[in-house]
């Protein structure tokens, strides 16, 4: 057991100097110094959790308590490892080698290479990507002849994952833990699937964890090897970890006889992934765990003001199950202002307001890349995409794409394409196959040809194919359901509209069923998105002046050169801050989010006060909360209530102001259809005549375009405007994109 470098030189004098410690408040101090026993680190939002664990960590090696390979540290990102490595070697003054630093898979993977032969495998083992993983399972999965489209591989692949990230190898699977998935036979095929995998030598993700576990658990030698070696084990962001993870720290850090010297750092407040198994009940039982441990709080927050701290503080005391800190700001100008709560119109107005607010900070000296936009879901990421492009603020989207660039969204937007131009070869390749009709390679070559041979477009050419019968078996059947999909879809456009149009062509085309079977984690957000999508199609009059209006988003040119305003959800802000943070969406239903409620209960309102938790605390100097009387669910305006949140917020920390119930200028309630009953029952009415003005401009207005500049309005139609720019270009536009100067 000899896997590590000779022990490098260590130097008597830092690189930071002697005064390592004398920069550290005193509870800092304290879980640096506290080096034996074990030591749970509460660290709170921007209390200096780094600098606490790369400094125990080097502290460990100047006082000769270990030796560098004598050291288990454990990340969760590749990013924080290095960022500790690098740390570690600013105090040494050198770099140091022979580390067992790295995240939990990392670390695993290393293990497994020295002992593959417990699991079944060879050092040389493969580990299979993501892709590799989804052939080898549907290949596993042909002798049960499932319906794939009911039980689709994902789906099981999901299953399958979960299972080990709990730590339950096929055999360990009991019938409480069996599912009814894959018609109950995936406990079966999960038995079958590792089999495969050992009989190729290789593993996937979830596996490097699990094996590890597992020999830990049954090879008691191998155990006490790792406990000689290890003398002490860091954890960073312990609220964050699996069942999995959980069994594979305490295997290592519990001894017989000998005291457990494991550091675990984490915030219970800050648990919100649960959703991808991670278990806030690790870091709560960590006493129970480990008897006489000792429990270090840091709740000096250097990075946010008095008043964002004592509003986050209040919220999150709502919850009962926390071990429980109270932030105070470490900094000299700790007052600031008071947190900022406004109740506006709708969420259209709440886009506005949001971008307004953002030009107002910009005007008065803030930086934009200070600035960051935190929503719950990503489909409220449309509303402000198109509103910061109508204004011409520089924005980018953190930890995801655009949302017209969504996959979902471009499989949408090109059923819509193909409905509305039959000739367009790109959107019907796209949409041939998706959801999977077996159209492969060569059958999407047979299509063209049949095309090419009639001088006419793919989707007319397979058309005739199937009227002649051309195409046969599981794939003929498949298509012609689609062509006649399409082929009524285009009688309900022309009598019901566009909106519901577009719904039954996603329904009956099997699309949104797809989804609704599909048991990735992703999933649920898809189906959001896709209805946010419905919603966006309902503010125009034709379908064609959507596409248009999707064109114009799309053709955004980004900057690289440019501040930008960061645009993400909550979950990926963690560990994230700015001047200026806006939290749009605090109504019931959004956030705190139904779905989570529904699934959770009372343990899924609690990590969504956590989540609210992290958004206040994501802000340094700022923080503006939003919520709208209404939204718009599908086509249809709903009344909205404000976030329970809201009113746990301690008022000595936020000023309110409600614009809600005043309806925005230019807005004439009874020329909506939307309040004379369902839009998805009938035909969307064009709001003015061919020669009238749009709400809000009139003929003779000064407008500006964020790209053509500013110009006067000759003509208006429907939702369009007729634009002379100063430039002698005559430009006829969607209103949304103009705004008067």
């Amino acid at each position: 057991m000899s896997d590590h470098s000779p022990a490098p030189h260590l130097p008597s004098s830092t690189g930071e100097g002697e005064g390592y410690l004398t920069r550290l408040n005193p509870e800092q101090r304290t879980a640096i110094e506290t080096t034996d026993g074990p030591l749970l680190v509460l660290a709170g939002a921007g209390t200096g959790k780094t600098r606490v664990l790369t400094t125990r960590f080097a502290h460990i090696l100047l006082t000769e308590r270990a030796k560098p390979w004598q050291i288990l540290a454990v990340t969760f990102t590749n990013k924080a490892a290095r960022e500790m490595r690098e740390r570690v070697s600013v105090i040494l003054g050198e770099a140091v080698e022979g580390l067992w630093l790295g995240t939990f898979h990392a670390l695993c993977a290393r293990m497994l290479r020295r002992h593959a032969e417990y699991a079944g495998l060879t050092q040389s083992f493969t580990i299979l990507d993501t892709d590799d993983q989804m052939r080898l399972l549907k290949q596993v999965m042909e002798p049960w002849q499932l319906d794939t489209k009911r039980w689709p591989a994902p789906g099981l692949m999901g299953v399958i994952q979960r299972w080990k990230d709990r730590g339950l190898t096929p055999a360990r699977v009991t019938d409480a833990d069996d599912t009814d998935f894959a018609n109950g036979h995936a406990r079966a095929i999960y038995t079958a699937y590792q089999t495969r995998l050992r009989d190729l030598n290789a593993c996937d993700f979830g596996d490097l964890m699990l094996h590890v576990t597992e020999i830990l658990r049954t090879r008691p030698d191998v155990l006490e090897q790792y406990h000689r070696l290890f003398r002490y084990i860091l954890v960073d962001e312990y609220q964050d970890t699996n069942t999995v993870q959980y069994l594979w720290l305490r295997l290592l850090a519990k001894r017989s006889g000998t005291q457990s010297n494991i550091c675990c750092v984490g915030d219970d407040d800050q648990s919100i992934y649960s959703w991808r198994g991670a278990e806030v009940e690790n870091i709560l039982r960590f006493e129970k765990d480990f008897p006489g441990a000792q429990i270090v709080r840091l709740e000096r927050n250097y990075r946010s003001t008095q008043h964002i701290l004592g509003a986050a503080a209040g919220l999150i005391a709502h919850n009962g199950e926390r071990l429980g800190k109270t932030l105070r700001s470490g900094k000299d100008d700790a007052s600031g202002e008071k947190v900022r709560v406004t109740g506006v119109w709708d969420s259209d107005t709440e886009a506005r307001a949001v971008c307004d607010a953002a030009e107002s900070f910009r005007a008065k000296g803030a930086s934009l890349a200070e600035m960051a936009i935190l929503v719950r879901a990503g489909f409220q990421t449309r509303a402000f995409e198109e509103r910061l492009v109508q204004t011409g603020l520089p924005y980018r989207i953190v930890g995801g794409v655009r949302f017209y660039e969504r996959a979902e969204i471009r499989d949408a937007l090109a059923y819509m394409r193909i409905l509305h131009q039959p000739a367009d070869d790109l959107a019907f390749e796209r949409i041939i196959n998706v959801p999977k009709r077996g159209v492969g390679p060569a059958g999407l070559q047979k299509l063209h040809a049949a095309a090419r041979a009639r001088q006419v477009p793919l989707a007319a050419g397979t058309q005739a194919l199937v009227a002649e019968g051309g195409l046969k078996g599981k794939m003929g059947a498949e298509i012609t359901k689609l062509m006649d999909t399409l082929s009524s879809t285009r009688d309900i456009l022309a009598r019901e509209g566009h909106v519901v149009a577009l719904e039954f062509l996603l329904e009956e085309s099997g699309y949104l069923d797809m989804w609704r079977n599909d048991r990735s984690v992703e999933a649920p957000g898809r189906l959001e998105n896709l209805k946010e999508l419905t919603r966006a199609l309902a503010d125009f009059g034709t379908l064609g002046e959507f596409l248009e209006h999707v064109a114009l988003v799309m053709e955004h040119d980004e900057n690289a050169g440019d501040a930008k305003l960061s645009l993400m959800t909550l979950h990926g802000a963690k560990g994230l801050e700015f001047d200026i943070v806006f939290l749009p969406g605090w109504e019931e239903g959004v956030f705190p989010s139904q779905r989570t409620l529904d699934e959770g209960g009372l343990k899924g309102l609690e990590e969504e006060r956590r989540l609210a938790y992290v958004g206040i605390t994501r802000a340094k100097k700022h923080a503006l909360i939003y919520h709208a009387d209404r939204r718009r669910i599908y086509a249809n305006w709903q009344p909205s209530m404000p976030s329970r949140f809201l009113d746990e917020l301690p008022e000595e920390h936020v000023v309110r102001k409600n614009n809600g119930g005043t309806q925005p200028r230019g807005l004439n309630l009874s020329e909506s259809v939307f309040d004379n009953g369902p839009l998805t029952s009938r035909r969307r009415q064009d709001p003015l005549a061919a020669s009238a003005t749009l709400p809000n401009f009139q003929l003779g207005d000064q407008v500006r375009h964020p790209r053509f500049g500013v110009g006067v309005i000759i003509g208006a139609d429907r939702h369009q405007l007729e634009v002379v720019f100063e430039s002698g270009a005559t430009k006829r536009l969607l209103s949304s994109f103009i705004e008067k100067v």
